[in-house]
């Protein structure tokens, strides 16, 4: 189905992926979200692990739903992509999830991702994990279902089974969510080409791939993941990784010369800076709002 400024946020995500594999960006801020619908991305993904680290905090559960759905609203009226929203387990029981779909779907979320890992969470590349029962996941996937307002709203279901139980376990959970009505299935951390190749046959679902780098996972291109019959390419802190190696960087180089001139040409510069975020239309309205009209030399 074509895309029209009345569609809702989930029916846009639902006619990006619907027939081919889309790259969906992390992003974690306004301005990173301005960069990706430039760049010409379809779809942006708001990590729980980035936006926990830009609070200084680990990816452990602690960032409240209060606070993701503070970056949500902030993201969403800065672009004008679908925006999926990583809700880590959902804040505790069905209840709590009820009220984070609701909360985010307010919030202008086109989808929401919800897990079944125990908490505390952690990484789902990292070992150590434990999960809640299928049943309880079936309970969240449900109440999110309710709660969603829109239909179109993406329901996506992350199992982490993979490191805990095993492939086949991740599948049998996958069916499972399926029923219970998740529109998107998210295997977390499948170890090998052939895993990812085994699952689609075994699922028969629009299939998320996270290709989250220094993971489990191989780092299969989009046009891979397409072939294999996956609809979204996930790449969640890929923009973080980079930013924060480049501020790293460009602080070293600081507080050992003593200047920045020798990193100047791996800045964003202030015309493009303000061009991101269309500062001369910000001006053009402040002066007509007095009567003026800008100058020639402001033009």
């Amino acid at each position: 189905m074509p895309e029209t400024e009345s569609s809702s946020p989930g029916a846009s995500l639902r006619a990006a992926y619907a027939n081919q594999c889309i790259a969906i960006p992390g992003v974690f801020d306004a301005l990173v979200a301005k960069i990706a619908e430039r760049a010409g991305f379809r779809g942006l993904y708001l990590s729980g692990a980035a936006l926990s680290a830009t609070a200084g905090l680990p990816d452990i559960g602690l960032l409240s739903q209060g606070e993701l759905a503070v970056q949500t609203r902030v993201i969403t009226a800065a672009s004008s992509l679908p925006l999926l929203v990583d809700a880590d387990t959902g804040f505790g029981g069905p209840l709590h999830v009820e009220r984070a779909v609701r909360e985010l779907a307010r919030a202008g979320a086109a989808a929401v991702q919800i897990e079944d890992q125990q908490l505390p969470k952690r990484c789902g590349h990292l070992s150590g994990k434990s999960l809640i029962s299928a049943e309880e996941m079936e309970q969240k996937i449900r109440a999110a279902g309710a709660a969603r307002g829109d239909p179109e709203l993406v329901i996506v279901a992350r199992t982490d089974a993979r490191g805990v139980d095993g492939f086949e376990a991740t599948v049998e959970r996958a069916r499972r969510y399926l029923e219970a009505g998740a529109d998107v299935i998210f295997p977390e951390a499948l170890q090998s080409r052939d895993e990812f190749v085994d699952f689609r046959r075994a699922v028969e679902a629009p299939l998320l791939a996270n290709m989250t780098e220094f993971g489990r996972s191989p780092l299969l291109s989009v046009s891979e993941l397409d072939e294999l019959g996956y609809r979204i390419a996930l790449f969640p802190v890929t923009a973080f990784r980079a930013a924060m190696k480049a501020a790293e960087n460009a602080l070293r180089e600081l507080i050992h010369a003593g200047s920045q001139r020798a990193v100047l040409d791996s800045m964003q510069t202030r015309a493009e800076l303000y061009d991101l975020l269309g500062y001369q239309g910000y001006e053009e309205r402040d002066r007509a709002y007095f009567g003026e009209s800008p100058t020639e030399d402001d033009r």
